[in-house]
This record gives C-alpha cells, sequence and structure tokens, in this order.
C-alpha cells in the first residue's frame, strides 16, 4: 500500500469535497423550474381550508355543540325586541281600533264580567265575535306573512333585528311562521292578554342561550341582530 502524500497545496483527484458539479453542456437550460416561476411546494392540503364558511356558520353545533352561539350573528337585544313589538302592535291596533267601532267593542269593554265567553252568549255577541275573528286573523297574518318573506316585521326593521331559523340561520318557512305567530298571538287574544307576553318576556329574558321566547321554542327559530 502506498503511503505517498500528494505534494502540499494540492488535492488528490479522487477527493468527493474538491470535486464540483458538472457544467451542462452548452445551449441546454439548466435544471429546475423556470425563471420567474416559484419553485415546486409540498401538495396542497385539505381544499376546504381556504373555503368561505357557510352563512352564520350554520349557527354553531346547535344543540350539544362545543358552542353553540359560534358563526351567529348577536342575538338581539331583549329591549329592542320590546320595542319592535310594541311598533307592531300600533300598527295593527290603530286600524283595529277603527273597525270595532261598528262591532260595539267599547261597550264590550266598559261591561263587567266580559270575556270570550261571555261575548258568545252576549246579545251583541255575534258581531264582536266577529271582529274577535278579524283581530286574531290580522296580527296572525301580519305577523306569519312578513316573517316568511324575510324574516322581520316592520318594527323589527325598525329596530334592525330578524328572525332566523335556529338550525342554519334561513328565513323561516310559511309553516314555520304561521306557527310562531299563533304561538304568540292566539293566547294573548283570545284569553291572557296580559299574562301571556310577561310570560313570554320572562322566558326571553332567562333563556339560555339563544334567548328563545315560547313562539322561538315551537317553531325553532332565533331573533338576532341584522346589519340593516
Amino acid at each position: 500500500m502506498s503511503t505517498d502524500q500528494p505534494p502540499s497545496g494540492q488535492q488528490p483527484e479522487d477527493d468527493p469535497f474538491s470535486k464540483r458539479p458538472p457544467e451542462p453542456p452548452a445551449g441546454e437550460p439548466p435544471a429546475g423550474p423556470p425563471p420567474g416561476e416559484p419553485p415546486p411546494g409540498p401538495p396542497p392540503g385539505n381544499p376546504y381550508d381556504s373555503a368561505p364558511p357557510p352563512p352564520y356558520g350554520g349557527y354553531g353545533g346547535g344543540y350539544g355543540g362545543t358552542d353553540p352561539l359560534s358563526g351567529m350573528p348577536p342575538l338581539a337585544d331583549t329591549g329592542r325586541r320590546i320595542l319592535a313589538r310594541l311598533i307592531d302592535w300600533v300598527i295593527l291596533a290603530v286600524p283595529l281600533a277603527i273597525i270595532g267601532i261598528p262591532f260595539d267593542v267599547y261597550q264590550r269593554a266598559t261591561e263587567d264580567g266580559n270575556d270570550f265567553g261571555d261575548t258568545v252568549n252576549s246579545l251583541n255577541g255575534g258581531s264582536q265575535l266577529v271582529f274577535q275573528l278579524i283581530t286574531i286573523v290580522a296580527y296572525v297574518a301580519y305577523d306569519t306573512v312578513l316573517t316568511a318573506r324575510n324574516g322581520r316585521t316592520v318594527g323589527k326593521k325598525l329596530m334592525k333585528l330578524r328572525v332566523a331559523m335556529l338550525n342554519d340561520g334561513s328565513t323561516p318557512p310559511m309553516n314555520q311562521s304561521l306557527l310562531r305567530a299563533v304561538v304568540l298571538w292566539l293566547p294573548a287574544l283570545i284569553c291572557c292578554a296580559c299574562l301571556w307576553p310577561l310570560l313570554i318576556l320572562i322566558l326571553i329574558m332567562v333563556d339560555k342561550p339563544y334567548k328563545q321566547g315560547l313562539h322561538d321554542k315551537a317553531a325553532k327559530t332565533v331573533v338576532v341582530s341584522a346589519s340593516e
């Protein structure tokens, strides 16, 4: 075995650290991506990572989710809900008060002990019963049609609120809007003019996490703030 060492300052020909990569032949482009293009990266990941979220984020995980309010617009303020309901009530009450004049509704209001059953059996109960039915239809139809159209009565539009389905934030369909209006108005117009609205208001104030009244729970709806 030869023990000769190369002269000082010279590297052995087979030293891999002294060798440089071969130059590409003349006229042949160097290996790699074309000029101006980024180098190839790792394969793309989940295509849904950059996709926009669905409207309102599907309202979180719903009942039992980790955060039921995730993705939901802010819940409507209770005070604004009360103002919206008062506006709707005035819009209907004023024309109904005028319509009620020929039905002797004010005479009925001055009589003691008159309730819905007494009205049916009284001498002028026929006309007052007709007015009672007109009132029920007016309130229920008003709330049903406007809620099914865009989730907003006049009062809610002025207060920048809207009614939406709890599961996906969509506008309630006609059947859900009708159910919501019936539960909201029918007991109050027939027998519980003071107790029923008070019960609904108390439930809205204490219900967690969606601040639903009895009519919201029946129709599976929620009232949220709207941008306009």
